[in-house]
């Protein structure tokens, strides 16, 4: 009685609401019209397939009742009818075209990226994103948010656990927007799911989509490439806002880049370039080596104790900005960000080797 009534229990639970709030039955309709699109062509071909599901069953089951030996019928022996074979021929083919039209128009939809009112390079680095605003000049690297970091080995999660960013792609609305995607080491996947844009990003291609979002909101998505021990590990979150409010983000971010560009050419303090370097360790570095500088020996070596960390600076800085077999190129990441980590790789988990200045980065660069 206790296993019946553990069963059914268990049972209860799977139906209830709660179970199946997280999932759905359905494709996701989307906000803009490449998702609503494939959506309709999606509904489409299943009602069709659900069509030939009952009269197939349906005529078969009949066949079965009504012409069962029970009541004296005999099988029909035939072979090679003509008619036969033309009809189950002939009409596979009228259906996959009426399928095959729509399908068409839908696919070339999706390649057409010529009504694109602004285009965005996307760039997958193991593992986070990289935004390129051509047009408005500007740049910025997209990591999974600490909140997540941070809960990675915690029972308490944060809302939005693995699906949240540092850096949110923001976009307006009811803009048409061209996506450039490509990789900088291996084979990655930008995938909006609202979107319905899911395009691999491969080293040394540039793929594009475009998608056109008509609602304001958050939207999330995730890598959907297998690329690495922390594939898991790179969200995608977009935000899009009204035409107003982009513009003025823009602005912010213009603002910002300026005055990174004016600090990188004043001298900073060891304590100021530590601080901030531990956090650009934490955002860039610790996955690898560790929040401890302990490192994954053999793949990625003890930032504690480094022959590179405590020798020749230049070496260092050479090594951080180019990067070197497993180890990704970071020089993504702006002069003052370099200058910061670098302190503090050198002056932390007992290292003796000094601080560096962001023009020193920028000479090296």
């Amino acid at each position: 009685m206790r296993r019946i009534s553990s069963v059914i229990a268990a049972f209860m639970m799977l139906i209830s609401t709660t179970a199946f709030s997280e999932y759905g039955l359905n494709m996701t309709e989307g906000v803009t019209s490449v998702s609503r699109n494939i959506y309709g062509l999606h509904m489409m071909v299943f009602w069709v397939v659900v069509a030939i599901a009952v009269i197939v069953f349906g005529v078969m089951a009949y066949s079965l009742y009504a012409h069962r030996q029970s009541k004296g019928f005999k099988a029909a022996n035939f072979h090679e009818s003509t008619k036969a074979e033309f009809l189950w021929t002939a009409i596979p083919i009228l259906i996959l075209i009426v399928m095959a039209i729509p399908a068409t128009k839908v696919l070339i939809d999706l390649e057409d990226t010529s009504k694109a009112q602004m285009t965005i390079k996307v760039t997958g680095h193991q593992w986070k994103w990289q935004y390129d605003y051509p047009k408005e000049g500007i740049s910025f690297i997209s990591n999974m948010a600490k909140s997540s970091k941070d809960a990675l080995k915690s029972d308490i999660k944060p809302e939005y656990y693995l699906l949240e960013v540092d850096n949110r792609l923001v976009l307006p609305v009811d803009t048409s927007v061209r996506f450039l995607i490509t990789s900088n080491d291996v084979i990655h996947s930008w995938w909006v799911p609202e979107f319905g844009v899911k395009q691999d990003a491969n080293p040394g291609f540039i793929n594009d989509a475009w998608a056109k979002a008509d609602k304001i909101g958050t939207y999330r998505g995730q890598c959907a490439e297998l690329c690495g021990k922390d594939h898991g590990f790179m969200p995608i979150v977009v935000d899009v806002v009204s035409k107003a409010d982009y513009a003025k983000w823009v602005t912010s971010q213009q603002a910002q880049k300026a005055a990174v560009a004016a600090s990188a050419n004043e001298t900073w303090s060891k304590a100021d370039l530590v601080a901030k370097g531990e956090n650009v360790y934490n955002t860039n570095c610790a996955a690898c080596h560790q929040k401890s500088g302990l490192g994954l020996p053999p793949v990625f070596p003890a930032i504690k104790g480094s022959k590179v960390v405590n020798g020749d600076v230049s070496k260092h800085i050479g090594l951080v900005l180019h990067g070197k077999g497993a180890m990704p190129a970071f020089k993504i990441l702006n002069d003052v960000d370099l200058a910061a980590v670098i302190s503090y790789q050198r002056t932390a988990f007992g290292n003796t080797g000094g601080i560096v200045q962001p023009s020193a980065i920028k000479s090296a660069r």
